[in-house]
């Protein structure tokens, strides 16, 4: 008895563990494609935008004229910490050179 329900047991297993795989259907996979706007010009072709006003529509444009802009602020603001710290450092070395100069008093006179 116990071998019968053993064998019915491994060929259960066998039957589901040795069936065929459904094949996958192709229309679950996606095939992605860009979507572009634009076509691509080649750089010999009539309509191709030479290098230099390529350069210009850049320069032109806002976003790099803020940026210009934003780096003129950070160097100025640079420039600014930098002459206050050398401010400071020359105010110091001036006490110090004062401290250096007085003489110390001898409590005891």
């Amino acid at each position: 008895m116990k071998r019968i329900i053993f064998g019915l047991a491994l060929l259960g297993a066998l039957l589901t563990a040795c069936s065929k795989n459904k094949p996958v259907a192709e229309s679950s996979i996606e095939v992605l494609q860009p979507h572009y706007d634009t076509t691509a010009v080649d750089s010999f072709s009539d309509g191709a935008v030479s290098v230099d006003v390529a350069r210009q529509i850049r320069m032109s444009s806002q976003k790099y004229q803020d940026s210009l802009k934003e780096v003129l602020k950070r160097q100025q603001e640079e420039k600014r910490i930098k002459e206050e710290l050398d401010k400071e450092n020359k105010k110091k070395t001036e006490e110090e050179n004062k401290l250096k100069e007085k003489p110390l008093k001898d409590p005891n006179q």
